[in-house]
Parts: C-alpha cells; sequence; structure tokens
C-alpha cells in the first residue's frame, strides 16, 4: 500500500528573487536571479541537476509553451524538463513533481522552478480566465475574484452567528499582522507598516474585504533542488536537513456547486487535502504540532476559513484566535511570517516555492532575529488556485531531520 513520500526527499538548497514591479527586468532575469541563489545554497554545480519542472500560469506573456525557456535561459545540459500549470498552485506542482521524481528513484537531484512575469499582461488584478466567465453566467457580476471571496465572510457569518463586523475586525488584524511582518522582510513588494485604523478605513472593494483585504500583483521567481536525505547527508554532512513530510493535492470534483453540503464559508479541497497531508505527516494534533504556517492570503477572509479548514481553529473560532494574536509571528503559530500574498503580491507560477522558501529559511534559522518564529518544529504550506466554488489546494508540510 503505498505510504507517500515522508521523509524520502531533502531539499538541498532554495533561492527567491526580490518580488516586485520588475519592469526593468523580464521572466529570464527572475529566473536566473532565484537560479543563482538556488545553486550556490546547495552546493553544487548546474550539470548536476538531472531534471527540472517548471511552474507557470500564462505562457503567452512569460514564457511560451513546454520547458525551453527555462533549458536555455539557464544553459541546462539537455536534461527533461517539465513545464506544468495549476491555477495559482503551479509553483507547488513544480515542487510535487520534482520531488516525486526523486522519491520514485527516477533522478537523484532536481530542480523545481516557479516564475510569473504578471505586470507585463496589463491588468489590476489577476488576469481574466475561462472559469470566471462560467461563473458569471452562474452568479452574475460577483463573479470577480473579490466578489466571490467576499460572499465566503457572509457564508461564515450565517453558518457561525459571527457578527459581520466581529469577521470585519479579524480581517483588519490579518492584514495589519501580514504587513508588519512584510515590512521587515527585503524581498516583498509592499514593505511599508500601516495601522489597523487604516486598513479598517480602507475603501470597499467587495464587502466587506477593503483595499487592504486583497493582495496586490507581482513579478517574481522562487526555486528549489531537492534530493534524497542520503545524498543532502553526504553534499552537507553534519548540516541540519529539511525534509517533505507530506505533499498533498485535492482538486474540486464539482460537487461545491452540484449539491448541498458545501455552505459557501469554507474549502472542500483544502479540508481534504490537509487530512490527507497529516495522515502522510503523521499528525494527529495541527494546533500542537503544527509550527509555522504560509498560506494563500489571496484575500484576508481566504487567510481567516482557511485556519478552520487546516484544523488548527476550531470551527467558528477562527475570529477569536486571531484578534487573541495566535497566528501573530510572537504567537503560538505564526502564519505568513514573510508577509504573505498580502505583502509579496502574487506572481501565480511563483507563489507557492515562495511559501516553501520562507519555512526552509525559518526552520534552518537563517533570518534575523526580529524575523525569526519561535523554533518551529514543523512548518506548513497551503497554496490554492482557482475560487471558492472551483478550485485545487496544495499542501507541503516541512520539518528538520
Amino acid at each position: 500500500m503505498a505510504d507517500g513520500i515522508r521523509d524520502k526527499v531533502a531539499i538541498l538548497g532554495m533561492g527567491c528573487s526580490r518580488f516586485g514591479e520588475r519592469w526593468e527586468d523580464d521572466s529570464s532575469d527572475l529566473i536566473i536571479e532565484a537560479f543563482r541563489e538556488c545553486l550556490e545554497d546547495a552546493g553544487i554545480e548546474k550539470n548536476e541537476v538531472q531534471a527540472a519542472w517548471i511552474g507557470n500560469h500564462i505562457d503567452q506573456v512569460n514564457i511560451g509553451k513546454g520547458g525551453c525557456y527555462l533549458g536555455s535561459t539557464l544553459h541546462l545540459p539537455f536534461i527533461p524538463i517539465t513545464r506544468v500549470e495549476n491555477f495559482c498552485a503551479s509553483g507547488t506542482e513544480a515542487f510535487r513533481g520534482a520531488c516525486y521524481a526523486v522519491a520514485s528513484g527516477a533522478y537523484d537531484i532536481v530542480l523545481a522552478a516557479g516564475v510569473e512575469k504578471l505586470k507585463d499582461v496589463g491588468y489590476g488584478g489577476l488576469p481574466d480566465d475561462p472559469i470566471f466567465g462560467q461563473l458569471y453566467r452562474l452568479l452574475g457580476p460577483n463573479a470577480t475574484a473579490p466578489g466571490l471571496f467576499a460572499q465566503l465572510a457572509t457564508a461564515y457569518s450565517a453558518r457561525y452567528g459571527v457578527p459581520m463586523e466581529k469577521i470585519k475586525q479579524a480581517l483588519t488584524h490579518i492584514s495589519w499582522k501580514s504587513h508588519q511582518n512584510g515590512a521587515m522582510n527585503p524581498r516583498a513588494h509592499l514593505r511599508k507598516e500601516i495601522s489597523e485604523t487604516q486598513i479598517a478605513d480602507s475603501p470597499f472593494v467587495a464587502y466587506p474585504l477593503g483595499l487592504f483585504d486583497c493582495c496586490g500583483v507581482s513579478d517574481g521567481a522562487a526555486m528549489a533542488i531537492v534530493t534524497t536525505p542520503e545524498i543532502a547527508s553526504r553534499l552537507k554532512p553534519g548540516q541540519d536537513q529539511v525534509r517533505v513530510k507530506a505533499l498533498q493535492i485535492a482538486v474540486s470534483s464539482g460537487e461545491e456547486l452540484i449539491y448541498n453540503r458545501w455552505d459557501g464559508s469554507s474549502f472542500m479541497t483544502t479540508q481534504h487535502a490537509a487530512r490527507r497531508a497529516y495522515a502522510e505527516a503523521g499528525i494527529s494534533n495541527p494546533r500542537e504540532e503544527i509550527g509555522m504556517m504560509e498560506v494563500h492570503d489571496c484575500f484576508s477572509i481566504t487567510e481567516m476559513v482557511t485556519m478552520e479548514d487546516l484544523q488548527v481553529s476550531p470551527p467558528g473560532q477562527a475570529p477569536d484566535d486571531i484578534l487573541g494574536g495566535f497566528f501573530d509571528l510572537d504567537g503560538q503559530i505564526p502564519c505568513q511570517p514573510d508577509g504573505g500574498l498580502k505583502c509579496f503580491g502574487h506572481p501565480i507560477g511563483a507563489s507557492g516555492l515562495r511559501m516553501i522558501f520562507e519555512v526552509y529559511n525559518q526552520l534552518l534559522r537563517r533570518w534575523p532575529e526580529e524575523r525569526l518564529v519561535k523554533e518551529p518544529k514543523l512548518g506548513l504550506t497551503h497554496n490554492l488556485g482557482g475560487v471558492p466554488s472551483q478550485n485545487v489546494c496544495s499542501i507541503g508540510i516541512f520539518g528538520l531531520n
């Protein structure tokens, strides 16, 4: 019986570009910036990489079809390269392909890359997608990303009897917390501290989501080189290893829109992926065992309901945990210690690997003291693509050897 890939894959090195409005750069510049750091961190030569996966969403603007762009940009020596796309989870999908390749024994050292040059597409938010056209016919003018995600809040309020004013306070604290963390991160796009009053008083985009409840548009790239724990021990003797404890993905089946089991207040995919990830990693009490999280905070309400979908906050109590500081940098389980999508923006293909990059460096205690979380045992990443009723959720759990 299959038992997953727990402790079968180690991260040998990682790299991440600065995220932002990189008008002067193209996708190749971002890829090279992340690759140089990744290769140096791994301590290997380029010709030791045996295969690669790259995640990218908008091929018409960025890198075209297939894997040739990565191969020619990095001058990789005629190795197999696969381009993958899975909505906003494309970066984690590339990482999953690389890890499965190593765990299967097909390759010893594999590269996972994610890149997106989103500012070049000319949209204020994510580019239009056929999924929104389908939903527009069903739901009317609310079928925009902010409109669809905002409805999570009203559904949550109806389900648990939590006043909308309290939900709005929780959303304000989420955004404030992320901006506090992002202000300390030199790679983040948005690095200014803002007050909770500024957030609460910002204009609405789609009630109850205000301007600061929505993540921005950005350019960026991130990479990982993975191998077996045995090879990592040989290449980096005596050094701590960050190992993959679980990788799970769940994709909407249509159940959310067809049946009456979903009330619009949560993500069914996250719940399914989380249960499988915890089983693979051997986690029985995530609230006690997870030490930090990077979750897909495309909107602050997404982060709030995800806390319950991940079984960290009890049902109906995520607002209390948030307002009590449970997810702050000095809280029990810091969430978005790097600033999250809220401060990095969301270059689609890069976001999942950017999350893993933060967990990896936190576990290895590499950041300045003011940015470090309190000795995390395990770190979790949650990378979500699509809309609440039709989406893909990819979850990774990582820990030291």
